[in-house]
């Protein structure tokens, strides 16, 4: 079984709590926005330490090492995909500017037979836990509810719509 590890940077900012995420890069999630970003991680392999897998892939997919802290553990979640992702979270701060993402090799377009280059993730942002729900990938959506529960926030429920019949 895959297993991926990541690092859910937190901080407070003008009194609310905001999360880092990853949008990953490449031509397929270009037009993509809610549904698709990440928290950043990366596959480890047995035997690799999980919390120094979440660090160096942070790096990797951020280009610049998260700050020293201590990490919560908010545990783990089987993705729809089979692959166990295992994610800390720590406070810090990130300027989402200058990411440096590493690169990968994608056979675009589909069938050419050309190789091309794209970063790992194109862009990061801070989001409030509300709207990290929604811009993150299904699967991930549970390590933001356990942060917030670690970190005892109480949400505003969101409005729930109106099923008309």
């Amino acid at each position: 079984m895959k297993q991926s590890a990541g690092l859910l940077l937190y901080r407070r900012q003008s009194g609310d709590w905001q999360v880092l995420l990853a949008h990953p890069g490449g031509p397929f999630w270009a037009k993509k926005d809610a549904g698709a970003w990440s928290i950043p991680k990366g596959e480890f392999v047995e035997g690799e330490e999980p919390q120094a897998a979440a660090r160096r892939e942070f790096q990797e997919e951020l280009g610049r090492a998260a700050p020293e802290g201590e990490l919560t553990d908010l545990g783990s979640s089987k993705q729809s995909s089979g692959k166990m992702v295992y994610i800390w979270a720590q406070t810090g701060d990130f300027d989402t500017a200058h990411i440096a993402s590493n690169t990968m090799k994608l056979e675009w377009p589909p069938r050419s037979g050309t190789m091309q280059d794209f970063p790992e993730v194109d862009r990061a942002a801070w989001y409030g836990f509300a709207e990290a729900r929604r811009k993150l990938v299904k699967g991930q959506v549970v390590f933001i509810d356990r942060l917030a529960e670690h970190l005892g926030v109480q949400e505003t429920p969101q409005p729930q719509q109106a099923t008309l019949f």
